[in-house]
């Protein structure tokens, strides 16, 4: 019988690059701080600096070969391989700063990578076949042995060839400039801009031949290719004369964040509206560059973001002239142009300003491959209304600790989107602190989405108020059903059918993580913090926490409620109470008058203390209870403890 194959859809080279472009800027922008921190230096303490002293110039040469080199590799291998991967990956990076004479950014950027990527194939191969007791010595001597041969492969072979491309590429520059040729390369540079690929472009080259530069002239108009807000701003300066609708309405807000904020995407929905006006940031960039090139102004260091105040921050002490002179002259060519495409265009018909902005907008996000963070100021969108510009695969829970509230939330959520028939969305928990801008969502306490979005500011972030039975929920597996359709993109998740029947439940070893001594059908407190007092001390009594830990539950209570709905509160440590952790263990203690938790009714109350998320099982196993209004009754009911017990089923599982 004949089957009928449906040809995967092939990625886009456009798509390929602006991924590529993402994981160089993932390991440059996280220590872009540093590369601040070596401008400034030099600017002060270098003989022609600010101050000059010839001690604290020591430190410009170590920094710019050694320290940012070794962090950019270090970073490069952590995206791969975690930990583990950045610390090869930063020993590898070495043989390359050794093997030659020149910054060895691009060798960083190669090496930290490349050794994590083969560092985790080979922990792949022996993966579930080392004996008990030898995994620290197989772990320790596969890292030193693959960096080492990793570090020798960069000394005698990356490093040259690096070299000899930084020297090629140089040399390109040289021409450009001597020939009057540089500014032309915004007819590629501006473009790449609204296309996503100008990472790829920025921190693959000009970021690391403008350093070389600067360490040897003390400036570098390289870093202010792609970097000089003014053709971006003055595109935005026309919509706020010219534009109508939305459009005008939004421009003033967008140019504060494109030129104060240097939160340049902003602007790719105005031209993306109007195509053509891309020739006015083309003009405007080229503008910009031939200033440069005139005055002999530059950088001494990356502008990050493209601020005003960063690009200033970053000036060399005899170009402020120069740099403000191609800021306005940028600018100013760009409104002019941008001015009479407006003026000579007009809305197709049937289509409002306000539809244009929006379809411009999505086009963007559909470009970029996930959610804009700043498209909502654009279009006033909320967090959850929208469809997602990919499918959704990756969804977080966070909070302070990360085992307590969220683990919670994440069971309720999870078990939701498993039964639309999406079991292919991950749906996880973590702490704040761990979070990385991976996620597609992140759900977080009304109280920490702040804190949150920093972290992850590619996500959708949506607050609740109630971890067991937030409306918002229904929200998220509405996004979730909109955004990973059959057919969105390659690999998004599909619904798939429940099965019939549960399979038979395998056979489990029993632990002691809720054992009956720490299950209280009446208890004693009458306030919140009593009973957080109480939960406590049924974990200190069974040895699993010292009463520091009691105390971080306070701690934690204070930051951010504990309360999760349906009367059930899970009080426990801030995430740096775990070293108070001796072993996992909950305990649960009913109060069948309530209590008053922060003006929410609790009747009960489930400390938690967990080590290396076994505790999760449980919180799960509760979450499940609690979102089932007949269970919660059985339990305000029960008369024994093991009816309690029996009510939470396998969670010692």
């Amino acid at each position: 019988m004949a089957t009928e194959t449906v040809a995967k859809p092939r990625t886009s080279m456009r798509v390929h690059v602006q991924r590529f472009g993402t994981f160089l800027s993932g390991m440059i922008m996280p220590n872009m701080g540093a590369f601040i921190a070596w401008g400034i230096i030099t600017a002060f303490f270098i003989p022609a600096g600010f101050t000059p002293n010839e001690e604290l110039a020591k430190l410009v040469g170590p920094m710019i070969t050694y320290l940012l080199p070794l962090l950019i590799g270090f970073t490069g291998g952590r995206i791969v391989h975690g930990v583990r991967g950045g610390v090869v990956g930063a020993v590898a990076t070495m043989g390359v700063i050794v093997g030659t004479d020149i910054p060895m950014f691009i060798g960083a950027m190669i090496m930290g990578p490349l050794t994590a990527w083969i560092m985790k194939k080979l922990d792949k191969v022996w993966e579930g076949r080392v004996k008990p007791g030898f995994e620290m010595l197989i772990d320790n001597f596969s890292a030193g042995i693959v960096a080492a041969a990793l570090a020798i492969f960069g000394m005698l072979v990356i490093g040259p060839v690096v070299k000899a491309f930084s020297n090629g590429a140089s040399a390109v520059v040289e021409f450009l400039v001597t020939n009057g040729l540089l500014p032309f390369t915004s007819i590629f540079i501006e473009p790449a801009k609204v296309l996503f690929l100008n990472n790829a472009v920025n921190h693959g080259i000009l970021t690391p031949l403008g350093t070389e530069q600067a360490l040897a002239n003390g400036k570098s108009l390289l870093f202010l290719l792609e970097a000089n807000p003014g053709p971006g701003v003055g595109i935005l300066l026309a919509y706020m004369i010219f534009g109508k609708g939305l459009a005008k309405a939004s421009a003033p807000g967008a140019a504060l964040i494109q030129f104060v904020g240097g939160i340049h995407e902003i602007y790719f929905p105005f031209v993306l509206m109007k195509p053509i006006i891309i020739l006015a940031a083309i003009g405007g960039g080229m503008t910009g560059i031939f200033t440069l090139v005139l005055t002999g102004a530059g950088l001494r260091s990356p502008a990050a973001p493209g601020s005003i105040i960063a690009v200033f921050a970053a000036t060399a002490s005899d170009s402020y002239f120069g740099v403000a002179l191609s800021v306005l002259l940028a600018a100013t060519v760009s409104f002019l142009i941008a001015s009479v495409i407006l003026k000579a265009s007009k809305t197709p018909v049937g289509e409002t300003e306000e539809d244009s902005l929006s379809a411009a907008t999505s086009r963007m996000e559909s470009m970029k491959g996930k959610k804009s963070s700043i498209s909502s100021a654009l279009t006033g969108a909320g967090a959850t209304t929208a469809v997602m510009a990919g499918p959704i695969k990756n969804i977080v829970f966070a909070c302070d600790a990360g085992m307590g509230s969220s683990a919670m939330g994440a069971s309720v959520l999870r078990n939701k989107i498993k039964a639309a028939g999406y079991p292919d969305v991950k749906v996880t928990n973590s702490a704040i602190a761990n979070l990385s801008d991976t996620y597609d969502v992140v759900i977080t306490h009304q109280d920490l989405t702040e804190r949150a979005k920093p972290a992850t500011a590619s996500a959708v972030h949506v607050s609740v108020d109630n971890f067991m039975n937030s409306p918002r929920y229904d929200e998220i597996v509405e996004l979730v059903k909109s955004s990973n359709t059959e057919g969105t993109a390659p690999g998004a998740a599909t619904p798939v059918a429940a099965p019939a029947a549960a399979a038979a439940p395998e056979a489990v070893t029993p632990s002691d993580i809720l054992v009956a001594d720490s299950v209280v059908l009446n208890g004693t407190a009458t306030t919140r913090d009593a009973a957080i007092d109480e939960a406590g001390r049924l974990l200190l009594d069974r040895g699993a926490v010292d009463s520091g830990y009691i105390d971080a539950m306070h701690e934690r209570e204070e930051s951010v409620s504990t309360y999760m709905g349906s009367f059930l509160a899970i009080p426990h440590g801030t995430n740096a109470a775990k070293d108070h952790i001796m072993k996992s263990a909950v305990s649960v203690i009913r109060y069948p008058n309530g209590i008053d938790w922060n003006g929410k009714e609790v009747k009960f109350v489930v400390g938690v203390a967990g080590i290396n998320n076994e505790h999760l099982q449980i919180l799960s196993s509760i979450a499940k209870v609690f979102t089932n209004k007949a269970q919660v009754a059985q339990l305000e009911a029960a008369t024994t403890v093991d009816e309690v017990l029996a009510l939470f089923g396998k969670v010692n599982a």
